[in-house]
C-alpha cells in the first residue's frame, strides 16, 4: 500500500522532477506533486510525495524531515486526509 507524505518548506523554484529525485533516495516514488497558486501558477512551497510502501515512507520521513534542501528546512510527515470545508463565499457577499 502506498503512503502519501506532505512535504513543506520547499524552495519555490523546486520542480516536481527534483522532488521526485530527492525522495527516490528513500525508495520507490509512486508520484510527486508541487502545489501551485491557481491565479499565478507559482509554487506555494509545499507538495506531496507518494511512496510505494509504508517502510519507504517512514524512511523518507526520517531522512528528510528537518533537513536542509537548497537553503530551506523541509517538513516531512504523513499527509492527513483532506478535510471538508465550508463553501467559499464570493466577493459580492452572496
Amino acid at each position: 500500500m502506498a503512503k502519501r507524505l506532505y512535504v513543506g518548506g520547499l524552495p519555490y523554484q523546486t520542480s516536481r522532477e527534483e522532488l521526485e529525485q530527492l525522495f527516490a533516495a528513500a525508495g520507490a516514488v509512486e508520484s510527486a506533486s508541487i502545489i501551485t497558486d491557481k491565479m499565478s501558477g507559482r509554487s506555494k512551497g509545499f507538495g506531496f510525495v507518494e511512496m510505494s510502501t509504508d517502510e519507504e515512507a517512514q524512511s523518507a520521513i526520517e531522512m528528510f524531515n528537518g533537513k536542509d534542501f537548497n537553503g530551506r528546512n523541509l517538513t516531512v510527515n504523513e499527509a492527513r486526509p483532506l478535510e471538508e470545508r465550508a463553501p467559499r463565499r464570493n466577493s459580492f457577499g452572496a
